[in-house]
């Protein structure tokens, strides 16, 4: 049992607060001889469900083998990711299927949530670190092959849906259950609008590759922030989005419709240095990564204690609005709202402990430590 922290809950956050722990979910009473622990000083707050991750600890989830990705979602874990979705980039569609297939077994042993697949289907005019050449419009039956090869595991694909076939790629989706979302993309308002009535429900990274809101050209931007269907990614590093941006997206989609993402890829938790995103080589300065020709950034090296923290300290968010951001929200979106994203009993024992000034200070997955605060 851990007791005296500030425990952020659904209804609201309870000072002085308890939250028991048997095996590997939360109950409403405390086993007899239950050991407790004090986190008094401290904020209590559910696990961070990540939607969009390439990768981390020098490891990358789109090329790496088992061993590799098991690293990378360790890393992220070590940073309060207790659920995750592994993504995959744009590529052939052999080694997508082949890539779905390895990442399908974690899925089905409960190391991730799931794949999401961005790319190939994706424009070449906003592909940002994605390769040009293996680029393809969305046709149904491709989408279809790799939904089949993911083994009922794919949570996300990601479409310029402007493209020939997006819109029928989108009602296939939403047929089989995928989340369909909207990146990458060079839309109109009008065609976004068309493709988020066709089933689409998620922006990728808002903002990011795709048009800038125009005042007489709206763009994508400006359909995904005003359609309540619509949950919008956000990469919260200092470097995506100005805070401005930020404090928009919020505004108008209102805590309930915003998701934090990494987007990260092999640097994330690692460090500075050339890694491989794909076929394309990208260099990491000063924790920025960005394509080594062309200069694009290519995904980013955040981490999701990181980027709570800055959404607090530095956006200003309340609290709960950040914890809406990083657990509720994509837990609901991948549906799992009854097991993950908050702190309420019958929910895994999956949660995060932070200090006064929102550090990480210990993480629990299922009943266990994988950041042990006794041992700090």
């Amino acid at each position: 049992m851990l007791s005296g922290g500030r425990v952020v809950l659904p209804t609201g956050t309870v000072d002085n607060g308890r939250v028991v722990v048997e095996g590997t979910r939360i109950t409403r009473t405390a086993p007899e001889n239950a050991r407790v622990l004090d986190v008094t000083g401290h904020w209590l707050v559910p696990g961070f469900v990540d939607l969009h991750n390439h990768g981390g600890g020098g490891a990358s989830f789109t090329s790496g083998s088992v061993d590799d990705v098991l690293k990378g979602i360790h890393t992220h874990r070590l940073h309060g990711t207790t659920t995750l979705v592994a993504s995959t980039v744009t590529g052939d569609t052999a080694f997508l299927a082949q890539r779905a297939g390895l990442l399908s077994e974690l899925a089905e042993q409960g190391d991730i949530a799931g794949v999401h697949f961005e790319g190939p289907f994706i424009s070449p005019c906003r592909k940002g670190a994605h390769s040009e050449v293996l680029l393809r419009d969305p046709d149904p039956a491709e989408v279809r092959k790799l939904i089949d090869a993911a083994r009922g595991q794919a949570r996300m694909v990601t479409l310029a849906t402007e493209l020939p076939g997006g819109t029928d790629s989108v009602r296939l989706l939403a047929d089989h259950g995928v989340i369909a979302a909207i990146g990458h993309t060079d839309a109109t308002y009008e065609q976004t609008r068309e493709a988020i009535d066709a089933g689409a429900t998620v922006a990728t990274h808002l903002f990011n590759a795709m048009p800038p809101l125009g005042h007489r050209a709206p763009g994508p931007i400006a359909a995904l922030l005003e359609d309540e269907r619509v949950t919008v990614e956000l990469i919260n590093d200092g470097t995506h989005l100005h805070p401005a941006a930020l404090q928009l997206a919020f505004h108008h989609a209102g805590p309930d419709r915003v998701a934090f993402i990494t987007d990260a890829m092999d640097a994330a938790g690692f460090g500075d240095g050339r890694y491989m995103l794909g076929p394309l080589e990208v260099e990491v300065a000063d924790g920025v990564a960005r394509l080594v020709e062309g200069g694009s950034i290519a995904g980013s090296t955040l981490t999701l204690d990181r980027a709570f923290k800055r959404a607090v300290t530095v956006d200003g968010l309340p609290v709960p609005d950040a914890v809406a951001a990083l657990s509720a929200n994509p837990a609901r979106l991948l549906g799992m709202a009854d097991t993950i994203g908050s702190l309420e009993p019958g929910r895994y024992a999956d949660l995060v402990l932070l200090d006064e000034d929102f550090d990480l200070k210990g993480v629990m997955r299922r009943g266990a430590w994988v950041v042990d605060p006794r041992l700090a």
